[in-house]
């Protein structure tokens, strides 16, 4: 026999959709700890990040990250060409 289709109220979807995009959790995971379905709780954020109520997934995190990983893709570079200038360098006191 079906389940009986439970009804959430406004605070409860709200809430629910603030855990997922604040703290970053999987959807599944939040949903298994809510214990709701994984697929009413996507629909809940994804119609809330079309509507604009809730953050794209903490932007400014991931901006902060892809400077920081650039940052360090420089920095590893120029290390690198260091790295290989010594090596060079060191070759005609190793023969």
């Amino acid at each position: 026999m079906a389940e009986k289709r439970r009804k959430f109220d406004p605070e409860f979807r709200e809430g629910a959709v603030r855990i997922v995009t604040e703290t970053g959790k999987p959807i599944a995971e939040v949903a298994k700890d809510l214990g709701i379905n994984e697929t009413t709780l996507a629909s809940w954020v994804s119609r809330a990040r079309r509507a604009g109520t809730a953050p794209a997934g903490g932007s400014d995190e991931l901006e902060r990250l892809r400077r920081e990983n650039a940052q360090l893709k420089r920095d590893n570079k120029e290390l690198v060409m260091e790295r290989d200038v010594l090596k060079r360098c060191m070759v005609p006191w190793v023969k």
